[in-house]
């Protein structure tokens, strides 16, 4: 009998988010498609900042009975039948250890790493405007790492081209690095300026 139930349960979650995300029956507001990807701080079961993540995995891990709310950024996404809160700060149910490095080597998280400056000019922007820079150049062995990838503008680039930074007579801003708790806590708190419910969990 309690299987049934909990298959029961399970469907129920599946059809919620199922309706959440469009399958078969579509978002209702087009400010929804903006909402899913607003940024939700997410705490382990100890209340200790592990992570930053997008709505829309946020309130997956809510449905599915992995995470809880623990404060709401005040907006609805809006389904079919139900309108659902989204969350600003979520907090897991059980504790997870987490490994020393947690993120993924990618573009996307070398430039967040560098916020998105140019490791040369200093210049600030966006995304679209900024390219990655092998430090040690491929054709002199270097790698695809952490410590040899910085986010890099255009202008900086093609001047820097095939060359050392000595060769082309320029200097990194700063020695790239891992992406560590200690970078992973401070791009938590620039991040959370905007988000006055993230502050009391982010040990301001």
């Amino acid at each position: 009998m309690s299987h049934r139930h909990n298959s029961g349960a399970d469907h129920g979650r599946h059809s919620v988010t199922a309706a959440v995300f469009g399958i078969g029956v579509g978002i209702h507001q087009e400010s929804d498609v903006h909402a899913l990807h607003a940024p939700v701080l997410v705490l382990n079961a100890s209340y200790e900042p592990i992570n930053v993540c997008a709505a829309r995995r946020a309130i997956v891990l809510v449905l599915k009975g992995v995470a809880m709310t623990e404060e709401e950024n005040g907006h609805f996404l809006h389904a079919a039948r139900l309108a659902l809160r989204v969350p600003s700060v979520i907090r897991l149910l059980e504790y997870r250890r987490i490994p020393h490095q947690t993120r993924a080597l990618s573009r996307k998280n070398i430039l967040l790493r560098d916020r998105n400056t140019c490791q040369y000019c200093g210049e600030l922007l966006p995304s679209s405007e900024l390219t990655l820079d092998h430090v040690v150049p491929r054709s002199r062995g270097g790698a695809s790492s952490w410590e040899n990838l910085v986010a890099c503008c255009h202008p900086c680039n093609r001047s820097k081209g095939n060359q050392m930074p000595t060769e082309a007579g320029m200097k990194l801003m700063r020695e790239p690095h891992a992406f560590n708790l200690h970078t992973s806590r401070h791009i938590m708190r620039l991040m959370g300026r905007s988000d006055d419910r993230w502050r009391k969990y982010l040990f301001y």
